[in-house]
């Protein structure tokens, strides 16, 4: 058999793609069941469900605990992604341009959230958080997730200031320009769909997280991960699967936006 490139293939080939699309198809059918089952008509998690109804997405967005546990999630995963963007370009610039010792360890530094356990990092916080401004602080979540985002932001800049051709800017040099004009009217213009994409995957780490907030949410302010965990513990229903469909919808919005903007970059 002959492939669409004129190469032949094999059963081997066809056997690895079997066995690739099996597995795709095993990570795509429990989302595509939760969302299934978040349009049912039923009072319980039933699948196949017996009937179609939007009854538990509007009771989603009628009941005030849910609504307040949304906002609380945007506000902080906003701050996280102004946070963490701006920490991130700051720490890619000195670790791409920067020439100083122990660079590699500083580097190991700011990506070591990736490696250390999430719940070590939340176990962290909670200890420090709690004697400063206790518990239930939309500021001190942000924080918290900006520590857990602030690795991803680096990669991603410092992948596309590594590809920057550095030309341009001695070209501004040599005519004039400073290197606050430099920086503002020629290397942010270029690298910023790569710090958008930045702040979107941050907005996403945050949105996402549960094990932070749920040792630093209060009463009052409890993201929508924790109102989520909070309410699997008390009762399973298919608005949970609504809420989660809500949370596949959302990133597969960010991870879209962010592919266009990597898109048009350098």
């Amino acid at each position: 058999m002959i492939g669409s490139e004129g190469q032949r293939t094999g059963l081997g080939t066809l056997a690895l793609y079997g066995v690739a699309g099996l597995v795709l198809l095993l990570l795509i059918a429990p989302i595509v069941i939760v969302a299934i089952v978040s349009f049912s008509s039923a009072e319980s998690l039933t699948f196949p469900p017996p009937g179609f109804s939007l009854r538990w997405y509007e009771r989603f967005l009628a009941l005030p605990g849910w609504r307040r546990a949304l906002w609380v999630s945007v506000q902080v995963a906003t701050i996280t992604m102004v946070l963490a963007t701006l920490l991130g370009l700051l720490a890619s610039l000195a670790l791409v341009r920067g020439r100083f010792r122990g660079k590699g360890i500083v580097y190991a530094f700011v990506l070591s959230p990736m490696i250390v356990p999430t719940i070590i990092t939340a176990v962290a916080l909670y200890f420090f958080f709690v004697r400063v401004v206790g518990t239930g602080s939309i500021l001190a979540m942000a924080i918290g997730h900006t520590v857990l985002a602030l690795p991803i932001v680096v990669m991603v800049i410092a992948s596309t200031l590594q590809g920057f051709d550095s030309r341009l800017e001695m070209a501004a040099f040599s005519l004039g320009a400073g290197r606050l004009t430099t920086f503002r009217r020629i290397t942010v213009p270029i690298i910023a769909p790569a710090v958008l994409s930045a702040g979107l995957f941050a907005f996403l780490t945050s949105f996402d997280e549960l094990l932070i907030p749920l040792f630093l949410a209060g009463v009052e302010a409890e993201t929508l991960s924790v109102r989520i965990w909070n309410s699997l513990l008390l009762e399973v229903d298919p608005m949970i699967a609504a809420v989660s469909t809500l949370f596949v919808v959302v990133t597969m919005l960010v991870l879209g936006i962010s592919a266009l903007l990597r898109r048009a970059g350098p």
